[in-house]
């Protein structure tokens, strides 16, 4: 198993199938076409990663750093490649990176219904953040 960055396009079809497979939690949307993924990357290229196995991506995480918070989004790793360590590889590279450009506290959403990334976060000293209302806004293109 290898991590390393996501190469555009080379990745995408790969990273795209694997988020559209997930059964809960990564949900594909606007933010996902190539176009967005290509401003993703003209923005943090080194804290979008992959892992691979025999040269198929089975893993994903996004992350993201805004200067003064660090987000994370998509982390995600073929049922077959679960509790194997892939996840737990991607998070910590992602958040050793975001430390290194000055990150002091990190962000990231679950759905619902994914309990077993709820747990998978816990066990990694992550915090639900249960005071705290969340607000989102699509815009329009």
């Amino acid at each position: 198993m290898k991590i390393r960055e996501f190469c555009f396009p080379e990745d995408y079809e790969g990273a795209l199938k694997l988020w559209g497979g997930m059964e809960v939690g990564v949900k594909v949307g606007r933010s996902d076409t190539s176009e967005e993924i290509q401003k993703k990357l003209q923005r943090d290229p080194d804290l979008f990663l992959v892992a691979e196995i025999n040269k198929e991506i089975v893993g994903t995480i996004i992350g993201g750093y805004d200067g003064r918070r660090g987000m994370i989004y998509h982390l995600a790793v073929q049922k077959n490649n679960r509790e194997q360590g892939i996840g737990t590889l991607l998070l910590e590279e992602v958040e050793k990176r975001l430390q290194a450009k000055g990150c002091l506290k990190c962000y990231l959403l679950i759905t619902t219904d994914n309990t077993d990334a709820a747990q998978f976060y816990e066990q990694r000293n992550w915090n639900e953040m249960t005071g705290d209302r969340i607000f989102a806004k699509e815009f329009s293109k």
